[in-house]
């Protein structure tokens, strides 16, 4: 089943039509990376502690949105999808507001991301497995919590940490093999898959800056001071991106989810581990 997910994935992205930009052939998705995490490891339980109460387990999440046991659930599918070169390239270019292609890959990219969760659960689904995406099901919400600041009931880039697909940075991304400008998605099933070892020494090794010192670049990127050797400000990110970036990028490109991804682009990990 395992390969068959990869491919059911792999296809899907590659042949959709709604991975394509509607003016162009061009795609907003490069090819993917899949990893399987076992929904019992304990990391999923610490996220209760370094996240918060709040923070869902994969049992909680089949649980209260398939109503079964939460030692039923089996594997959490996780994927990461690349944002192609082309708009990685329109977006170093910014300095104020991200490019165009970066604004349309965060609106109708993340539409498709959607669909893909719709996808996989489909195929589990038909093969008589239960299965329940996190952000489709109504159980995710955002969090204000006072120890930590903005936060979910389910973090897609700590459910892909725990997948094995790659560690944190300074910004508060997600930096793969294939870098960290891309979408995160996946499902909780209890279907048991064999889970993808982890293979970094800690949760930030990607990360030039927590690795040996030498970085910080994506504090020059950012427009609004969000990001300090301190780490990221999320208030002041989301403000941004959620405020002045709707009234102003929004209405240049037409869309109101525009991102931002200026530390995620001319920087290191942009595209790869550094």
């Amino acid at each position: 089943m395992e390969q068959v997910l990869r491919e059911e994935i792999r296809n899907f992205i590659q042949a959709s039509p709604d991975n394509r930009f509607t003016d162009s052939q061009h795609c907003y998705f490069d090819e993917p990376l899949i990893g399987f995490a076992a929904a019992e490891d304990s990391l999923f339980s610490d996220l209760k502690h370094i996240i918060g109460e709040f923070h869902l387990t994969p049992g909680e999440v089949l649980n209260q949105a398939c109503g079964c046991r939460e030692d039923e659930a089996k594997t959490v599918i996780c994927w990461v999808l690349p944002i192609t070169e082309a708009t990685r390239k329109s977006n170093r270019a910014a300095q104020k507001m991200p490019s165009r292609e970066w604004a349309m890959t965060r609106t109708f990219g993340e539409r498709f991301n959607t669909l893909l969760r719709i996808q996989v659960s489909n195929l589990i689904h038909s093969i008589g497995a239960r299965v329940a995406a996190p952000l489709l099901t109504g159980l995710w919400r955002p969090v204000m919590d006072p120890r930590i600041g903005m936060a979910s009931t389910w973090s897609e880039r700590h459910a892909a940490y725990v997948a094995g697909l790659g560690t944190f940075s300074l910004n508060d991304g997600f930096i793969t093999d294939r870098g960290i400008a891309h979408r995160c998605g996946s499902v909780v099933t209890d279907l048991a898959i064999p889970a993808t070892p982890r293979t970094c020494p800690d949760p930030w090794h990607n990360c030039l800056y927590h690795r040996n010192g030498s970085c910080g670049l994506c504090i020059k990127r950012c427009p609004v001071g969000a990001i300090s050797l301190e780490g990221h400000d999320k208030e002041k990110c989301q403000a941004h991106v959620y405020g002045e970036l709707r009234r102003t990028a929004g209405q240049l490109y037409g869309v109101m989810e525009t991102g931002c991804g200026l530390c995620q682009t001319a920087v290191p990990c942009e595209a790869r581990v550094p």
